[in-house]
C-alpha cells in the first residue's frame, strides 16, 4: 500500500484503481440522446408496428400496434385523439383511400375494419382471410380495398358496399406485399415462396408467376410499382432487387449490392432512381437506367423503412437503431439525425404538406419530426 501512496503523490494525487477494487456495480444509462420530436403520441400501451399520414388533412396521423388498437391523433393537438377498436390482435397495416374519406385498419386477426373519418363511425368490417392481415392497399381511383395474408391469399372487396369482390390464390405462402399498378388494372403481389405474381382485378386471373433461377431465391419483404404501370420492382431475404416487365412477366434487371435481406423500397418521385434499404445496415440509392448504384448510405443499424419526401431530392429512412435520418440522394450524405425513440423504428410517413414525418417505434410511440426544410 504505500509503494501505492508514493505513486499517487508521483501522479499528482491520481488514483489507479484495478477490478479488486471494485465494491458495487451500478448501471449507470448512457448520457440521455435529445429529443428532436415536436410532437409525442403516448395513447398505445404496446410496439407501434404501422402509421399513415392522411392524404388530404396535414394533422391526421392514424397508428397501429401490438396493444390490439389503431389511433387517430392529431399533429399538434395534443388533447386529441380517438381509438380504433374492435381488432382482437396487433393491428398490422393501415391506409387511408386516396381521397381521405376513409381508413381500412387490418389486423393479425384477419379483419380489416374500414372506418369513415368525417363522421368517425366504423363503416365496415371485411372479413374472409383466415390468418393475419400483412398489408392493406386501396384502388388509386376508388374505394376498393386489397389485401395479403399469412394464409397465402389475397382479398378484395369494395368498402362501400362492404362487399367481397375477389380472392386470388396461388402462392405458396405468406404474402408479404402487393399493390394495384398506377393505373388501377393490374394487381402485382409478392409472397415469402419467393414469388411475384401478376392479376386482373375483375377476372380473378393470375397472368403471371415470375419466380425461378432468374428471380429471387427467398421470399420477397417488398415492392414498389413505377408511376407508369409499366415495372414492379421487388426486394427479398435473398439481398437483391430485381425488376419486372409487368406485361411480359419477365424480369429485365437485377440490382445487386445488399448483402442481407432489403427491408423497404421506394421509387423516387422526380428521377429515374430507385431506393433500398436492407439490414446490412445500407440505404442504397439506385440509377435505373443503368441498374447501377448512385450512392451508398451507411447506417448504424439495419434500415426498416424509407420513404422519400415527395418530389425532393431527399428521402428519410427509420432505422434499428431508433433514429431517423434525412439523406440527399444527389450527394449520398445524411443532412439531419432525429433523435427521440428508444428502440427499432418500424414504419414512417410523411404529412400531406410535407412539413412533418412521423415514425412508430417498438418503444411504444409515435414521434413528429419537423422536416419542411427538406421539400
Amino acid at each position: 500500500m504505500n509503494n501505492a501512496t508514493s505513486d499517487d503523490e508521483d501522479q499528482g494525487g491520481e488514483v489507479f484503481l484495478d477490478e479488486n477494487d471494485i465494491v458495487h456495480e451500478f448501471t449507470v444509462d448512457d448520457e440521455e440522446e435529445p429529443d428532436d420530436s415536436m410532437h409525442i403520441f403516448t395513447g398505445h400501451t404496446g410496439e407501434l408496428y404501422t402509421v399513415s399520414c392522411s392524404p388530404t388533412d396535414a394533422a391526421l396521423v392514424a397508428t397501429g400496434g401490438g396493444d390490439d388498437k389503431g389511433f387517430l391523433w392529431k399533429i399538434g393537438h395534443g388533447d386529441w385523439a380517438f381509438e380504433l377498436q374492435g381488432h382482437k390482435d396487433s393491428v398490422s397495416s393501415l391506409a387511408f383511400s386516396r381521397d381521405g374519406q376513409l381508413l381500412a385498419c387490418g389486423g393479425f386477426d384477419g379483419l380489416i375494419q374500414v372506418w369513415d373519418i368525417s363522421s368517425g363511425n366504423l363503416k365496415c368490417t371485411l372479413e374472409g382471410p383466415g390468418a393475419g392481415i400483412e398489408w392493406v392497399r386501396w384502388h388509386p381511383r376508388g374505394h376498393l380495398v386489397l389485401a395479403g395474408s399469412e394464409d397465402s391469399t389475397v382479398w378484395l372487396w369494395n368498402a362501400d358496399k362492404s362487399a367481397y369482390l375477389n380472392m386470388f390464390s396461388g402462392h405458396g405462402s405468406s404474402v408479404t406485399c402487393g399493390d394495384f399498378t398506377p393505373d388501377g388494372r393490374t394487381i402485382c403481389t409478392g409472397s415469402d415462396d419467393a414469388s411475384l405474381r401478376i392479376w386482373n382485378p375483375k377476372s380473378g386471373e393470375n397472368i403471371h408467376v415470375v419466380s425461378g433461377y432468374t428471380y429471387h431465391t427467398a421470399g420477397l419483404t417488398c415492392l414498389t410499382i413505377s408511376s407508369d404501370s409499366t415495372l414492379a420492382l421487388t426486394g427479398s431475404k435473398d439481398g437483391s432487387v430485381h425488376v419486372v416487365n409487368i406485361t411480359t412477366g419477365k424480369v429485365v434487371s437485377s440490382l445487386r449490392a445488399h448483402s442481407d435481406s432489403i427491408e423497404c423500397i421506394g421509387l423516387a418521385v422526380s428521377s429515374p432512381w430507385v431506393a433500398t434499404g436492407g439490414m446490412d445496415k445500407k440505404l442504397i440509392v439506385w440509377d435505373l437506367q443503368h441498374s447501377s448504384p448512385r450512392c451508398t448510405c451507411e447506417h448504424e443499424d439495419g434500415v426498416a423503412c424509407l420513404s422519400w419526401l415527395g418530389a425532393s431530392r431527399y428521402l428519410a429512412t427509420g432505422c434499428v437503431d431508433g433514429k431517423v435520418r434525412i439523406w440527399d440522394s444527389l450527394s449520398g450524405d445524411c443532412v439531419r439525425t432525429f433523435s427521440g425513440h428508444s428502440d427499432a423504428i418500424q414504419s414512417i410517413s410523411m404529412s400531406a404538406n410535407g412539413e412533418f414525418l412521423v415514425s412508430v417505434s417498438l418503444d411504444g410511440t409515435a414521434r413528429v419530426f419537423e422536416i419542411a426544410e427538406f421539400r
